[in-house]
């Protein structure tokens, strides 16, 4: 087979999606006339990401089996100077691994959505913003240049302020969303001094040319400072990474984005959008070798994230809460192993992850489906009975989460931890810490759910809130549970076997092989933590074996242990120490107080100062001096000038005068 691969071929893939949202988008609404209904509105949309997938997954093959590759210009937009602004696809082992994963789970969301959006009036819309929005992802994995990039960058950032709205009557959902646009442009103002900083001082947005001239920016100082230019360069686009990829302190807006409804939970927070970040840091990894500062940065960033995030995860009785928290902290670790040099693991645990997150997503929208549209898990229990599919597909999500043996998550966050030890940057003592605290903590709070929602006694004709729910005016006295529809189920199981298997079929060429091996850039002679993991390999079934004499199994089955004896053999005992550690449980229960900084002093300073700019700048400066005072000097001109204008011929042959007798005495001066 071509060692190249087809242009045309490739354009399909985003184009695809981006024809079935426009369809589904116009005709399928009152903006069009509602020419098309329901079914044929999420044929067209299945059908383009279906599409996508296909032309993904045989990407895939012709990349990793025939070694093709791609870095071509489709299309070039404007030339500005010696800059050229164009529109071209770079697919290497990275791009096609991302293809591959953001075009399978949005097929499953699109699938899933027929069963869970049934009722909603939205359903078409819906569809087409989905469907828009896996083609703004594929418009960013694909890029070969920074304003691509940034493009497809944006685009899933509208897209999920969209999404996260999608309920525009709901005011929780309308201010999630303004939340997440606004926490978005922070990080996204870095991101694009970052660019503005590349394209100032290599001269180019593209990213073969910019990694060409890497060395050259690394000897570079930041202009009026010490700073190295490439590590002012490479926080900069981290700062990026921190918004759309939900890091501290950025992360506020994404347990709020629960609010949207639960397919795009699992599209946003589990393939797509939170991990553009990730993917941004491993294809920008030329730049951030260069930087052991930025690379310290990123790592403890990171985990802060892994170890805070979840510790919230523990103490929400929200069933989607629980799963978002648990996306941050995971997030987290990817961050971490983006520090310590290991982009390899780090986006193969991005892999793995977006399977078994989309999973639990997704089972966790069954179960809201299944208990009527209750959310509190601690109105539960025993659902195990009903929803039987429900249940193993949430088991097997949950064993990949918490690292067991064999399973998809095992092997990417067991290489994450093996590298963070093996790397010997200032921020890796805290790091090793929180990614090792991280593994009890997530067992726990990931087994907490499972026990309180699958186990123990039915507490569902308890819930005081089940006699009206809101948003989709079920009047409900008590039902049981039911187990979902074909079309939730069905996605739920596509996406509990690569939960389970994946891992174990792809870590040998992903860390150890050539996969990665023109995508992804390490210095080995400053950062041998992969190195040292590809010494210490020998094999999946080897590593397994060997995980059971390790300190994170031993931390995962202490969670699970911990979390069963809790609520199911003494559920008294969480009360108990809830009101020994109260101070501790307050400062959880309002999220570090982060909210709570962001809306009052965060927000009232923001306000003092556009109120100064508004009053001192606009008022005063804009209107008061520089555009009322340009009149009112032109009226003043004026009359002076209407003056001098009287008609008379002596007033005139006076002034004439006057102007000889002032020139010669100015040149009779000068000599």
């Amino acid at each position: 087979m071509s060692q190249t691969l087809s242009a045309s071929t490739l354009l399909a893939v985003p184009l695809a999606p981006l024809v079935g949202a426009v369809l589904a988008g116009i005709l399928g609404t009152k903006f069009g006339g509602n020419w098309i209904g329901r079914r044929m509105s999420h044929s067209l949309t299945i059908l383009g990401v279906l599409l996508a997938f296909v032309l993904s997954a045989l990407t895939l093959k012709s990349v990793a089996l025939d070694g093709a590759r791609f870095n071509e210009t489709i299309y070039t937009w404007m030339v500005v100077g010696g800059l050229k602004m164009e529109i071209g696809f770079l697919v290497d082992g990275l791009t096609a691994m991302m293809m591959c994963v953001v075009t399978f789970v949005s097929l499953m969301v699109h699938i899933y959505t027929i069963g869970y959006m049934e009722e909603d009036e939205g359903y078409n819309r819906f569809f087409a913003y989905i469907s828009l929005f896996t083609f703004s992802m594929l418009m960013l994995v694909m890029s070969n240049n920074m304003l691509q990039l940034f493009f497809g960058w944006e685009a899933v950032g509208l897209m999920s302020y969209l999404l996260i709205g999608f309920w525009f009557n709901k005011p929780t959902a309308i201010f999630a969303n303004m939340k997440a646009f606004l926490v978005n442009r922070v990080g996204d103002f870095g991101f694009i001094l970052g660019i503005g900083l590349i394209v100032a001082f290599a001269g180019t947005l593209n990213y073969t040319e910019v990694f060409a001239r890497a060395a050259d920016l690394a000897k570079l100082s930041f202009p009026g400072t010490n700073w190295m230019l490439i590590t002012v360069i490479c926080i900069c686009l981290f700062i990026g990474a921190m918004g759309k990829s939900a890091q501290f302190p950025l992360h506020v807006w994404l347990p709020d984005s629960m609010e949207g409804p639960t397919p795009i939970s699992a599209l946003i927070h589990a393939a797509t959008m939170v991990t553009a970040g990730i993917f941004m840091v491993a294809r920008m990894s030329p730049l951030f070798e260069l930087s052991e500062t930025a690379l310290n940065f990123v790592m403890v960033i990171g985990s802060i994230t892994a170890l805070f995030m979840g510790f919230l995860g523990v103490i929400q009785n929200d069933i989607k809460r629980v799963v978002a928290y648990s996306t941050l902290s995971q997030l987290g670790y990817m961050t971490v192993a983006l520090g310590a040099s290991a982009y390899s693991a780090a986006v193969f645990h991005l892999m793995t992850h977006a399977f078994f997150k989309a999973l639990l997503f997704l089972a966790a929208g069954s179960v809201i489906m299944g208990m009527h549209h209750n959310q509190d898990i601690r109105w539960m229990g025993g659902v195990r009975k009903y929803m039987p599919i429900t249940w193993i597909t949430t088991l097997l999500g949950s064993l990949a989460l918490i690292g067991t043996p064999l399973f998809a998550g095992f092997y990417s966050k067991d290489s994450i931890i093996e590298a963070v030890l093996e790397s010997h940057l200032p921020g890796a003592g805290f790091a090793s810490f929180a990614v090792l605290a991280s593994v009890f903590v997530t067992a726990f709070y990931s087994f907490r759910l499972y026990f309180l929602v699958f186990h123990g006694k039915e507490r569902f004709d308890q819930n005081p809130a089940a006699h009206h729910d809101g948003h989709h005016g079920h009047h409900n006295e008590h039902h049981d549970p039911h187990e979902s529809p074909w079309v939730v189920t069905m996605p739920l199981i596509l996406l509990a076997i690569p939960s389970v298997v994946i891992g174990f079929m792809t870590i040998q060429p992903m860390l150890f092989g050539d996969f990665f091996k023109d995508a992804i850039f390490i210095d080995a002679e400053k950062h041998a933590a992969m190195e040292e993991l590809a010494k210490a390999f020998h094999g999946p079934v080897q590593m397994a074996w060997h995980a059971l004499t390790t300190l994170p199994f031993w931390l995962a089955l202490a969670g699970v242990a911990s979390a069963y004896y809790m609520y199911l053999v003494n559920p008294a005992l969480p009360a108990v120490i809830k009101v020994r550690v109260q101070p501790i449980y307050t400062l959880l229960e309002n999220k570090y107080y982060l909210d709570w900084f962001n809306e009052n002093i965060l927000a009232r300073a923001m306000r003092a100062l556009g109120t100064v700019l508004w009053k001192g700048g606009d008022e005063v400066l804009i209107d008061g001096v520089i555009v009322n005072g340009s009149w009112k000097g032109v009226a003043w001109v004026s009359g002076v000038t209407r003056r001098v204008q009287t008609g008379y011929l002596y007033h005139y042959a006076l002034v004439m005068i006057l102007g000889v007798f002032v020139l010669m005495t100015y040149f009779v001066w000068l000599k």
